[in-house]
C-alpha cells in the first residue's frame, strides 16, 4: 500500500510546491466546481445514505448536502474578505514599523472522516482546506460503502489526484500507511476518542498538527422553570435523528425532579407524532449503520427500567427510539458514548446533584440546558465546561457557520465551520515592515546608560 500511494502523495508535495493552489482565482473556482458535483450528484448521494443510514432526502439536505452546501456558499462568498492581510497594531518600541497578519496555506493536508454523516463530515473540512489554498488527501469511512463510493466518483470527476486525493480503504491498514510514509502538514479527523488518540500518537512521532473532533456524552440539563413542551420537542428532535448515531445528540437528560413526569409523557408524545406507533416502517427514521454498533447498542437497553420503545430487529438494524430511567451513573451505558436512540432520564434536586454527575464525563462536546431563567443560564453555562453549548435548544449550533465547532479534552481538540474552517487549514504568518529613514542609534549598542531609557519604551 505504501509503495503505491507514496509516489501519489509527493506528486501532491510537488504541485503544492508549484503555487497554483494559492491564488484567490484558484481557490475560488475549485469551490465552485465542488459546488456543481455535490447538485449534479444529488440523486445519487439520497440513495447512497439511505442505502448506508436509511436517510430520507429531508434528513440528507438537512444534515448533509444542504448543510454542506449552505457552508460552501458561506464560504465563497467570504473568501476574499478571509484571505485580505489583517492589519494589527504595532508596540512603541517598533515604531514606526507596520505589522500585519498573513494567512497562508499549510501544505498537503489529511482529512479523515467518520460513517456517521459520510458526506458533510469528509466534505466540510475538504472545502475550509480548499478555501485555505492546500491539497487535500480525503479517507471516507469504509462502513459507509455506499456514500464512498458517490464521493469518489464526485472528486475524480472535478479534481486531479495531485491536488485532491481520495484514498478508500480499511482506515486501520490506510491511515497508518500514509502518516508512517509521508510528513502531512495536518491531520484532521472526525470519529472516536479512542481512534483519536492513535491518530495523535501518529501525528506526534511527525509533531504534524491536528485537528481532532471527537465526541463523548452530551449532557442535557431540564430545569424546573423550563418550557416542558418545547424541551420534549427539541430533545426527541435531534436525539433520535440518524437513529441517535450524532456526535452531539443529546446523551442523556437531567431533568429537575419537580418536572420529570411531565417531561417523560412529553417525550413519549413527541417520539409517537414524530415517528409513529411503528418507526421502523417511518422513511423519517434510520437504522444502525452495521451489526456491530448494532449489538453495542441493544446491550444498553437492559441498563435501567425501559419507559418507552425497547423494540429492535437485528435484521434490519433497527432499535426503536428507547426511554430509561432507573439507570445507575456506574452503568456503561452512563460511561460509554451511546451513539444510538437509547435516552436515559435521569433526575435531581439540586444543582450539585447534577453537576457531580456531569463531572464523572468531563469536557462533553456539547452541554444542552432548558430554562426560562437567565440567571440559571449564566450558572449552568459557567459551571459546565463544553466544546459548545445550546440554551433551550439541542445541537443546531452546528449549523451556524459564523460559530466555531469543536471539543475540548476527551471530546476533541481545535473547532472548524465557516471561518474557522479556513483558520484550522491556515499557517497564520506574522509580519512587520520596518522603513530605512528612521533608525535611532538608541536601538544599537553600546547599550550602557540606555536602561531607563529602555524601561519607559518598554513597558
Amino acid at each position: 500500500m505504501s509503495e503505491e500511494i507514496l509516489p501519489q502523495l509527493t506528486a501532491m508535495r510537488r504541485y503544492f510546491e508549484s503555487g497554483v493552489t494559492k491564488p484567490y482565482a484558484f481557490r475560488k473556482q475549485q469551490l465552485l466546481v465542488l459546488k456543481k458535483a455535490v447538485i449534479a450528484h444529488e440523486s445519487e448521494i439520497y440513495e447512497a445514505l439511505y442505502t448506508d443510514l436509511k436517510k430520507s432526502k429531508e434528513e440528507c439536505w438537512v444534515t448533509e448536502n444542504g448543510f454542506f452546501l449552505a457552508e460552501l456558499n458561506d464560504t465563497i462568498s467570504h473568501l476574499r474578505e478571509w484571505m485580505e492581510p489583517e492589519s494589527v497594531s504595532t508596540n512603541l518600541l517598533n515604531l514606526p514599523s507596520g505589522s500585519r497578519v498573513l494567512r497562508e496555506p499549510l501544505g498537503v493536508v489529511l482529512a479523515i472522516g467518520p460513517w456517521n454523516y459520510p458526506l458533510q463530515l469528509l466534505f466540510t473540512p475538504l472545502l475550509g482546506a480548499i478555501a485555505a489554498g492546500n491539497c487535500v488527501v480525503l479517507k471516507p469511512s469504509e462502513f459507509a460503502p455506499a456514500t464512498a463510493a458517490v464521493m469518489q466518483k464526485i472528486i475524480e470527476a472535478s479534481f486531479t489526484n495531485d491536488y485532491i486525493l481520495f484514498v478508500p480503504g480499511d482506515g486501520a491498514t490506510v491511515i497508518p500507511n500514509m502518516m508512517n510514509h509521508f510528513t502531512f502538514d495536518h491531520v484532521f479527523y472526525t470519529g472516536s476518542t479512542v481512534v483519536g488518540r492513535i491518530i495523535y500518537k501518529m501525528a506526534a512521532e511527525k509533531l504534524v498538527p491536528v485537528t481532532l473532533e471527537l465526541g463523548g456524552k452530551s449532557p442535557c440539563v431540564v430545569e424546573s422553570d423550563a418550557n416542558i413542551n418545547i424541551a420534549a420537542k427539541r430533545i426527541a428532535m435531534t436525539k433520535f435523528s440518524n437513529a441517535g448515531q450524532m456526535c452531539v445528540a443529546p446523551d442523556y437528560v437531567l431533568v429537575h425532579a419537580s418536572q420529570k413526569e411531565a417531561l417523560v409523557a412529553a417525550l413519549k408524545n413527541r417520539i409517537v407524532q414524530f415517528f409513529g406507533d411503528k418507526p421502523e416502517e417511518n422513511e423519517n427514521y434510520g437504522k444502525l449503520i452495521n451489526e456491530k454498533q448494532f449489538d453495542r447498542v441493544v446491550k444498553y437497553l437492559s441498563q435501567g427500567n425501559l419507559i418507552h420503545g425497547g423494540r429492535y430487529n437485528k435484521e434490519t438494524l433497527f432499535i426503536e427510539p428507547s426511554l430509561l430511567d432507573g439507570v445507575s451513573t456506574e452503568s456503561a451505558i452512563m460511561k460509554d458514548e451511546i451513539f444510538g436512540p437509547v435516552l436515559p432520564i435521569l433526575s435531581f434536586n439540586t444543582t450539585e446533584e447534577a453537576l457531580a454527575i456531569i463531572a464523572k464525563n468531563p469536557n462533553p462536546l456539547a452541554f444542552y440546558i432548558f430554562t426560562s431563567n437567565t440567571m440559571k443560564e449564566k450558572l449552568w453555562l459557567d459551571a459546565v465546561p463544553s466544546g459548545g453549548a445550546c440554551v433551550n435548544n439541542t445541537s443546531w449550533h452546528l449549523t451556524n457557520p459564523n460559530l466555531p465547532f469543536g471539543g475540548r479534552g476527551f471530546s476533541g481538540l481545535g473547532a472548524y465551520h465557516g471561518r474557522y474552517s479556513f483558520e484550522t487549514f491556515s499557517h497564520k504568518k506574522a509580519v512587520m515592515k520596518t522603513p530605512t529613514w528612521f533608525d535611532p542609534a538608541m536601538k544599537y549598542p553600546p547599550l550602557k546608560g540606555k536602561l531607563g531609557i529602555f524601561k519607559w519604551i518598554i513597558r
